[in-house]
């Protein structure tokens, strides 16, 4: 039984699919591919986030590409996300849930917790965790060090993301997870975890 839900951000309750296709396709316009369409980004998108580069350009990256990549993407998706919402029925998923919920996300910690502060929704949070670190990596560790510092077990904890490292993480810690197809992954790469794969958020809360 579900005590605890441990929300994504990124493509889960932060609709932002097309600010992140946005930015990618600016900052792969000086290798003069093709622009990608969400679908085609779904098609690439991995974890960690080099190497979706490395299949973009089909070889890998050299010294130093990665941070320039990196840069360049959060300098366009920061612009780009400005006019992104909330996903349709994340508000409401949010205060259906009578048990606790916390965000743990792969974004940078600094740029975060203002941006869930301006949806108004901080509230329903015990915990929200962004990254320290270097961003680009994979969600396991970064979920551990976030269910430990939040206090609940691992198994009564379910993980709603929308990417194959969400649910990932959630294995590796000994959580459940139920996976969204609003954000970065197919469906297929979805369902190839294992886990319950949803179409919209409110859904989720079946699975708990």
């Amino acid at each position: 039984m579900t005590k605890h839900i441990v929300w994504d951000w990124n493509g889960t309750l932060f609709h932002d699919i097309d600010a992140v296709v946005g930015a990618t396709n600016e900052v792969f316009k000086a290798y003069e591919l093709p622009p990608l369409t969400a679908d085609g980004f779904r098609a690439v998108y991995t974890r960690p986030i080099w190497v979706a580069y490395e299949r973009m350009l089909g070889r890998p990256l050299t010294e130093g590409e990665w941070e320039l990549l990196d840069d360049g993407f959060h300098d366009a998706y920061y612009r780009l996300s400005g006019v992104c919402g909330l996903a349709a029925d994340a508000e409401v998923t949010l205060t259906t849930w009578t048990g606790t919920q916390s965000l743990c996300s792969m974004a940078p910690h600094s740029h975060l917790v203002p941006k869930v502060d301006s949806f108004g929704i901080t509230r329903h949070f015990n915990r929200v965790d962004g990254l320290l670190g270097v961003t680009g990596g994979e969600k396991a560790a970064h979920m551990e060090a976030h269910i430990a510092s939040v206090g609940v077990r691992p198994r009564d904890v379910l993980v709603i993301g929308d990417s194959v490292d969400d649910g990932v993480a959630a294995r590796h810690v000994g959580a459940r997870a139920v996976l969204y197809t609003g954000g970065m992954s197919t469906r297929e790469e979805l369902e190839s975890t294992g886990f319950p794969v949803v179409d919209t958020l409110a859904e989720a809360l079946d699975h708990t």
